[in-house]
């Protein structure tokens, strides 16, 4: 099995945060939670959860969202892919934390959440891995809220409803106008230099077995972030699949020059290290690579930190996209 695959989810995108605050006079919870609760509008329905939770515990795309919020975590599963973005400080405090569950949901060790004591569960993996969880274990041991990505780009809406379930919204919010204020900062100062430029993507999850590559459209991992700042990608999937398969495709190696042929530039994502990774440097290998107009004009642009899904990681990434396009200001 391809090892890198992301996730995909069929169906559209889950629906937006819907908050009733319930003010209950329920009893405190084993963990010495707040007695106060609310009802709060997850993708497995209406959970009544305490408003401010004492003791989280978090898995998948939550995890990095709610240690950047500073929420009261108390257990965490593992999130590998999301180490190289990490603060040294959220780096500290991820290391620091009790391991519940492995990078996959079905590797989730449902003693150790109990014995975690949580006072809420923030379950962040998407719907089709929901099938290797047994939810009804965890909802045994707390409120569990479900709260799983659906489009790349739509990591904005998941974190604030993520923060907003472990009562966190206010670090959140100070994460987002920083990262929102650099981003149109940075569309100032290449807006001359973007006018009217077409962009393409080369992603990381093609599959060299099958002679295929990853081309990713506007709002998939390698191209929303740089979207924010004035990247302009042109195109669209040819079939949408639901998820992270409407916003890119797997065209075999072949159709490099009919699905590329047209871009002004081509970006490619690289990991952390800035080397590409197999499935990329089987496309930059490719003489139909060379031999595409944007990469003769030397307009192919590696991307580092493409898979942010978090403000304060997404900071980086546009660090990394001004120093990738610098170039283009001619300077």
């Amino acid at each position: 099995m391809h090892s890198r695959k992301p996730w995909r989810l069929a169906g559209a995108v889950a629906a937006a945060l819907v908050l009733a605050t319930a003010c209950g006079s329920g009893s405190d919870s084993a963990s010495g939670g707040s007695a106060e609760t609310r009802v709060f509008e997850a993708d497995n329905g209406k959970v009544t959860i305490p408003v401010e939770p004492q003791r989280v515990v978090a898995t998948g795309y939550a995890v990095p969202v709610l240690i950047e919020a500073k929420a009261k975590l108390v257990g965490i599963s593992s999130w590998k892919r999301g180490l190289p973005l990490m603060s040294e400080d959220d780096r500290k405090t991820y290391d620091g934390l009790t391991k519940v569950a492995g990078e996959r949901a079905a590797d989730t060790n449902y003693e150790a959440v109990a014995k975690a004591d949580p006072d809420l569960i923030v379950i962040g993996v998407p719907k089709p891995a929901l099938a290797d969880l047994d939810l009804k274990r965890l909802e045994s041991i707390a409120p569990v809220a479900v709260i799983g990505p659906t489009l790349p780009s739509a990591w904005r809406e998941l974190s604030q409803r993520q923060a907003d379930a472990a009562g966190q919204s206010g670090e959140l919010a100070t994460a987002k106008a920083a990262y929102e204020k650099k981003a149109a900062d940075l569309k100032a100062k290449y807006q001359d230099a973007l006018a009217g430029v077409k962009f393409g993507h080369v992603g990381a999850y093609g599959d060299i077995s099958a002679g295929t590559f990853m081309r990713e459209f506007a709002g998939s991992w390698g191209t929303n972030i740089a979207q924010d700042m004035g990247v302009t990608y042109y195109g669209e999937v040819k079939e949408k699949g639901g998820g992270a398969e409407d916003v890119s495709e797997y065209p075999s190696i072949e159709e490099l020059p009919k699905s590329l042929g047209d871009a002004d530039a081509i970006t490619y994502t690289v990991e952390a290290d800035g080397k590409p990774a197999a499935e990329v440097k089987y496309v930059l290998d490719s003489k139909l690579w060379k031999n595409l107009p944007a990469v003769k004009d030397g307009k192919a642009i590696p991307l580092r930190y493409t898979e942010a899904a978090t403000y304060e990681s997404a900071m980086r990434t546009l660090d990394e996209v001004d120093k990738a396009l610098a170039p283009l200001l001619g300077q």
